[in-house]
């Protein structure tokens, strides 16, 4: 007989196909546009004013983001019956809830260009969400730490905190530059890599 997935890994799963459907905007990005690089051009680019799969690539984006946040909604009770501390997962939705006007209402400009007001706020809500992407990882390895059956993943918050703060700060030196696409992918790697084990494992213990 088979076994019926609970709704935790229904939305733990959800959680693994975010990460998935925004590797797939720039992998698709490369396929359907010629002219777009993954070494030279970031990945909000694709969706920038008048980009030529803007709809597309925010459609996914959108899914992606509403995915993550019903799986970062739960987080807080997934873990340990909602016992520990409730920052981590709260850092994570309101990054996620940051990420829906960056794609609805500030796109870079054409080209992806930084030159409107737009643009530059979608430069600084990114810069928003990304410290607090940061602050919810310190505040996962501590509490997770602690947890049983989740303490090698507070040790893995620690690691992928340290690898995004490096990156990072790679990314942003080389800002503008012809590997700003290369540099880039290596933060957001980081990042949907760890949402995605957060995830599994979160599948796996609500078996």
């Amino acid at each position: 007989m088979k076994k019926v997935m609970n709704i935790q890994q229904l939305i733990a799963l959800g959680g693994m196909i975010g990460p998935i459907l925004y590797t797939s905007i720039w992998i698709l990005g490369g396929i359907l546009q010629p002219d777009y690089s993954h070494i030279r051009d970031d990945v909000s680019s694709l969706m920038a004013v008048g980009a030529p799969n803007k709809r597309l690539f925010d459609f996914m984006q959108l899914t992606n983001i509403i995915l993550v946040i019903l799986f970062f909604t739960n987080l807080h009770w997934a873990i340990d019956g909602g016992q520990g501390s409730i920052i981590g997962p709260a850092c994570f939705v309101l990054t996620s809830l940051i990420n829906i006007p960056v794609v609805l209402f500030y796109p870079l400009d054409e080209g992806g260009s930084i030159d409107s007001s737009t643009a530059q706020m979608h430069i600084k809500l990114v810069m928003v969400m990304a410290l607090f992407g940061a602050l919810g990882m310190l505040a996962m390895c501590q509490r997770l730490s602690k947890t049983s059956g989740w303490s090698w993943y507070g040790t893995y918050s620690l690691i992928t905190f340290i690898v995004t703060a490096i990156t990072g700060v790679i990314a942003s030196k080389t800002a503008g530059s012809e590997i700003m696409g290369l540099t880039e992918r290596l933060v957001v790697t980081a990042n949907v890599q760890y949402i995605f084990v957060l995830a599994l494992n979160v599948f796996n213990l609500s078996s």
